[in-house]
Formats: structure tokens, C-alpha cells, sequence
């Protein structure tokens, strides 16, 4: 039995999984605390503050995350040294370049961005992307060698760090929100040094960069760049529209509980595309596309009947989620802005049937190198959900509007996705069905195979 128990517990879908809950957990305790301890409009800056980060995160590792997966899948030692030395000078140059563009803004509009809600963002930012930048480096190259016992330990040393933090201020300090982001400055820091000791940042390498390397990367990270922005631009272009509106932060802070609680829905997500897509792009690469067409049927297929469940629950207890995340003062409909952040709650879990096929056309376009495809498919969801935001926002002045905006994007992703891979490897669409149930039929008799041998 505890053969079995240790044998399930190393395999890379679990531990994944496993990694993205716990992380998934510490950061939505975190975020309930900290909606708690502030007033509404004050949590609305942090809000602002972190969104706009992810937004900047996506676009400094977006040009080499994707890539530097795909090929160290399949490069012998002497090619993977350069190419990891290439994924961390291109990094450093991007922090470089992106930190001196936000000093020169806040120097130069220091009286606009403060009464925007952004001057935390344009004040810290600068100084959170240096001291992330090796905890970010490690984390790709981990994610590519399949590591994800150590992603577990680096995450839970951030995220676990950062809860207790948040959880003793609740109880005892009081800090004001510029003192909670100097925590959060040192716990990263200390992240990033324990990549920087073990070797798993891979930055000693970066005079091992060579100009074959920079340019693979780059070539391919021009478009999922653009890619990763946009799917970034998918979940924080409602923030920014809403925080540009005369909603103001108030209503940034509603709409963030439902935007939080979308990422339930995309814990399991994350965790199969992070060993779909080594899988495939390896597969790829060696030209055993049939392995390709077999992977995406089988991860979709079973990401599907699990959001199926997920998405019933979701729905089902939307104000037992609202409540135990933001707590009574999000609850009902609020008398300022007209939101019920319950009915978003119910919107949101309807979205997030459609996001298994469309995350995996992504990475399957991806995985064969056809990133041009997948940039061209989340450009058409961008320009879809911002259309649809402005008109929620500025015409019908609806919070639930946006939310149903992003079903409707969601759709043309799933549809334009689909057409291009069909285009690329001839998929069958009732093979991700029927495969979804082969998935959990097979992971029942591994399990049941498990316990036999271990009796």
C-alpha cells in the first residue's frame, strides 16, 4: 500500500495538481484576508497593483517562457546550457528595459498616476522585477525538465511565506498597504536567493548564450509574447476598462472576488497543460504527430468532464464562495455601484466549460510550432472581449455585462483554435470525448493495478 501511495504521489500530473492546489489555497486564503483588512477602495488599489504586475510578468517572460519549454524538450546537454543561458539574458534585458519605461512614466506623470489608482504599480513594480526575476527563471526550467516537486518547494516558499504574513497583520499588526508590499519585496527576494543557491534559475549560464540560441527563442517568442499578453489582456482587460470607468476602485473590488474565484476553475487547468506541453512539443519535435493528436484528445477530453463538475459546484455554491472570499460586505447587492457579485460568481462558472478546448488548441498550436496560429486566435478573443467590455462598461454600466463578454470571447477562441490545429494535424472532435473517458478509465486501473501489487 505504501508502494502504491509513494508511486502515485511522483507522478507529474499529480504533483502538479498537487502544487497549483496548495499554492492555489495559500493564495485564495491570502486574498480573503487581505479583503478584509482593507476598505474596499484601499483593496481596489492592491488589486490594481497586482493585476498590472501579471499583466508586465507576462510580457518580460512571455518572449522565452514558452519557447525555452518547447525546446529544451528536446536538445542535447551542450544546447540546453546555451539555451537557458539565452532564456536569462533575454529576461535580464527585458527587466532592464521594462523597469526603466515605468520610472521614466512615474517621474515624468507623477500626478496622474497617483489619482489612477496605479502608484503603487508605477512606485514598487521596478523593484519586485529585479528581485523576481531569478524565483521566475527557475520556475521555466523546472516546469520544462518536469520538476515539479522543487516548483512545489519554491511556490510554497513565496506563497506559504506571504499568507502567514497577511494572516499575522489580520490578527495583530495592523500594517498599512505599502508595508505589506516591502513583506512581500523580502519574501521574494528570499525565493529568488534559494533558486540562485541551488543552480535552478540557470542565470550563471547567461555568457553561455550564444547568437543561434538568442535568435531560436526570440523567433518563436515574438508571437507567443504577443500570445501571453493577450491572454493576459483576456483576464485583466476587465480590470482596466472597470478601473477607467466612473465605477471607479469600488467596483474593481467587487469584480475581483468573481475574477479570483475563476481561478478554482483553472487549478486543474494549469496543472495538465504544465505536462501536456512538454509532452506534445517532444512528440512534435521528433515527428510523431499521431502522439501529438493523442495527448491533446486526452488531456481535453478529461479536462472537460472534470470542468463539467467543477463549473456545477461553482454555480451551485456561489454565495458560500463569495462569502468565505471577501465576506459579508460582498455579499447581496451593493448600494453604490448595483452589483451582486453572487450572479457574476454563476456567470463566471459557465465560462469555464470552454476553457479546456481552448487553452489546448493553444498549446497544441504551440507544441508544433505554429505559434503564429495560436497569436492570431487570441488576438481575435482580445479585440472580441475588449469590444464587449466598453459597451458593458460605458453603454449598459454592467458588471454582469463583462462577465458575459468573456463567454462570448471564450467561443471564438474555442472555434478559431479548433479550425487552425483541424487545419494542421486533421483532429476529430468526438475523439476528445470518448479519449476523456479512456484518461480516467486508465488512471482507475493504474491505481487499481497499484494497490493490487502493493497487497
Amino acid at each position: 500500500m505504501k508502494r502504491a501511495f509513494r508511486k502515485i504521489t511522483r507522478e507529474a500530473n499529480f504533483l502538479s495538481l498537487t502544487g497549483n492546489l496548495t499554492i492555489a489555497f495559500f493564495g485564495f486564503a491570502g486574498f480573503a484576508l487581505m479583503a478584509r483588512t482593507f476598505p474596499v477602495d484601499v483593496f481596489g488599489q492592491w488589486v490594481l497593483y497586482i493585476s498590472s504586475g501579471t499583466f508586465i510578468e507576462m510580457f518580460r517572460f512571455g518572449i522565452t517562457n514558452t519557447a525555452i519549454i518547447r525546446y529544451l524538450s528536446g536538445v542535447d546537454e551542450a544546447d540546453r546550457i546555451k539555451y537557458i543561458g539565452s532564456n536569462g539574458l533575454i529576461g535580464l534585458i527585458a527587466t532592464i528595459l521594462i523597469t526603466c519605461v515605468l520610472v521614466t512614466c512615474h517621474l515624468l506623470f507623477p500626478v496622474p498616476i497617483k489619482h489612477s489608482g496605479y502608484e503603487l504599480f508605477f512606485a514598487w513594480y521596478p523593484l519586485l522585477a529585479f528581485v523576481n526575476l531569478p524565483l521566475n527563471t527557475a520556475l521555466v526550467i523546472l516546469q520544462a525538465d518536469q520538476k515539479f516537486g522543487k516548483i512545489l518547494l519554491v511556490k510554497a516558499l513565496n506563497s506559504v511565506g506571504f499568507f502567514v504574513v497577511l494572516l499575522l497583520n489580520y490578527l495583530f499588526f495592523k500594517m498599512t498597504l505599502l508595508q505589506l508590499i516591502w513583506a512581500q519585496l523580502l519574501l521574494t527576494l528570499l525565493t529568488s536567493a534559494v533558486c540562485l543557491v541551488n543552480g535552478w534559475d540557470g542565470l550563471k549560464f547567461i555568457t553561455k548564450a550564444s547568437r543561434h540560441t538568442n535568435k531560436v527563442l526570440l523567433d518563436f517568442g515574438k508571437y507567443t509574447t504577443f500570445t501571453l499578453i493577450g491572454t493576459n489582456l483576456l483576464r485583466s482587460a476587465d480590470t482596466l476598462i472597470i478601473s477607467l470607468s466612473p465605477m471607479g476602485t469600488a467596483a474593481v473590488a467587487l469584480y475581483s472576488i468573481p475574477m479570483k474565484l475563476t481561478e478554482i476553475q483553472q487549478i486543474p487547468l494549469r496543472s495538465f497543460v504544465a505536462t501536456a506541453f512538454p509532452k506534445m512539443s517532444k512528440a512534435s519535435i521528433q515527428g510523431r504527430i499521431s502522439e501529438v493528436r493523442s495527448v491533446f484528445y486526452s488531456y481535453a477530453g478529461a479536462m472537460t468532464y472534470l470542468f463539467i463538475l467543477i463549473s456545477l459546484v461553482t454555480f451551485t455554491f456561489a454565495g458560500f464562495f463569495v462569502l468565505m472570499l471577501g465576506g459579508h460586505q460582498y455579499m447581496g447587492t451593493d448600494p453604490v455601484t448595483g452589483v451582486n457579485t453572487v450572479n457574476i460568481v454563476r456567470i463566471f462558472s459557465l465560462y469555464g466549460l470552454l476553457l479546456p478546448i481552448d487553452r489546448m488548441t493553444g498549446i497544441g498550436l504551440d507544441s508544433i510550432n505554429k505559434p503564429d496560429k495560436n497569436f492570431i486566435k487570441v488576438m481575435i478573443m482580445v479585440i472580441a472581449n475588449v469590444i464587449g467590455d466598453l459597451v458593458a462598461v460605458f453603454i449598459f454600466k454592467s458588471l454582469p455585462m463583462v462577465a458575459i463578454a468573456s463567454i462570448i470571447f471564450t467561443a471564438i477562441g474555442v472555434w478559431v483554435g479548433y479550425r487552425f490545429l483541424n487545419k494542421e494535424i486533421q483532429i476529430e472532435q468526438r475523439l476528445v470525448f470518448t479519449s476523456g473517458i479512456d484518461f480516467y478509465k486508465e488512471m482507475y486501473r493504474k491505481f487499481k493495478g497499484m494497490l493490487i501489487r502493493a497487497s
